[in-house]
């Protein structure tokens, strides 16, 4: 009986035992380690409950308009009115069905080849990744098969953030990869003109070179011809993301050793074999971290097209701030856009350790039976 007692009292002790551990072991091993644990508790102490009581126990939930934020919390209210502006923008409310179509086609998509991985054929994927940009216009832009026509002054909000970062991610990895390989090319011209294009663009601010496409293009430009903004805008940032890219993915490529090129060219494979099947794999897997990195930067960065007039998302949030019937909640509407763009950033990074992680499964050397 008392063995047993002893037992479950051990039980007991041993959690409590290994919890003290821990904290010694992880949180006050030194003076100084002791010393900034004993920091951020106070730190959290005094931030935290103000904050929670800010977000959650004083903020307004409901009601139908700013009169009814009579508490000293966030007004959520704000959110919920403008959300459907914050996501479609300007975009006509009795066409946002076309938005809503474009995003079902690419979530199926991605269902396909999740589900049927296997049986989904190469060239399935390739016409749908090759049409799809097609149909997308169509859906978004009109003009056919009795669409009306939405031009680009009316996209905005999250839609415009999400066009903007997908069509520059589109465009500038597989520029990138060419300013890339031009790089290290033998040749002295296209090797030249690599350099020079890619210190370039990599020496200018982004919000220059999109108020250079916005304001100074156009004058330059044959009386009559007018390029559309949106487009102006989506050229300037895949030049721009795709200098960035090189020098990555140029990184990866001097990441391999001579000797792969060296057998490859043994096999009887001509330059542009070699970079496909043995050289860019190998490089692209070396940089995930640094080609998503870039793609998160781009993404962020599509908030500075509001200087050229275009409603991002971030752009419909500060508009939807200064209505004067809902002014002074200008809060609550950043807190909400750095949320979804967390959100969008943190998705990615979690796609790249994913990537790095099945990258390093294929590595592993398969073990011989004993």
């Amino acid at each position: 009986m008392e063995s047993t007692m002893s037992t479950a009292v051990n039980r007991a002790i041993n959690p409590i035992k290994s919890s003290f551990h821990w904290a010694h072991r992880n949180l006050f091993r030194s003076p100084i380690d002791s010393v900034i644990t004993l920091t951020l508790c106070a730190f959290i102490t005094w931030f935290i409950p103000p904050l929670f009581d800010w977000f959650i126990l004083q903020a307004t939930f409901t009601g139908e308009g700013n009169e009814q934020c009579v508490n000293d919390g966030a007004c959520w209210i704000f959110v919920r009115e403008f959300l459907p502006q914050f996501i479609f923008g300007f975009y006509p409310e009795e066409s946002r069905w076309r938005l809503v179509t474009a995003v079902i086609i690419v979530i199926a998509f991605i269902g396909i080849r999740i589900v049927f991985k296997k049986k989904v054929h190469k060239f399935f994927t390739l016409t749908l990744i090759v049409s799809y940009p097609i149909i997308a216009f169509i859906l978004l832009y009109g003009g056919v098969f009795g669409l009306a026509v939405i031009e680009t002054h009316q996209w905005g909000g999250l839609f415009l953030t999400l066009v903007i970062a997908t069509v520059g991610i589109a465009g500038a990895f597989p520029l990138g990869v060419a300013l890339a390989l031009g790089r290290q090319s033998n040749l002295p011209v296209i090797r030249a003109f690599c350099r020079l294009f890619i210190e370039l663009w990599r020496g200018v601010p982004l919000i220059t070179v999109l108020f250079m496409a916005s304001v100074m293009l156009p004058l330059f430009l044959p009386q009559g011809l007018d390029i559309d903004k949106l487009l102006r805008v989506l050229i300037c940032i895949m030049l721009f993301a795709s200098a960035y890219l090189a020098e990555v993915i140029r990184g990866g490529l001097q990441s391999i050793p001579s000797g792969q090129q060296e057998a490859a060219t043994a096999l009887g494979l001509n330059y542009w074999h070699t970079m496909r099947y043995v050289v860019l794999p190998q490089a692209l897997q070396n940089v995930i971290p640094g080609i998503v990195n870039t793609f998160i930067g781009l993404f962020k960065d599509t908030t500075l097209v509001l200087i050229v007039g275009l409603f991002d998302f971030l752009g419909i949030v500060q508009a939807a701030a200064t209505n004067p019937q809902w002014l002074g909640h200008a809060i609550e509407g950043y807190i909400f856009a750095a949320f979804i763009f967390w959100c969008f950033c943190f998705s990615m990074s979690r796609f790249s350790l994913r990537l790095e992680q099945r990258s390093h499964l294929k590595e592993k050397p398969m073990t011989q039976p004993s």
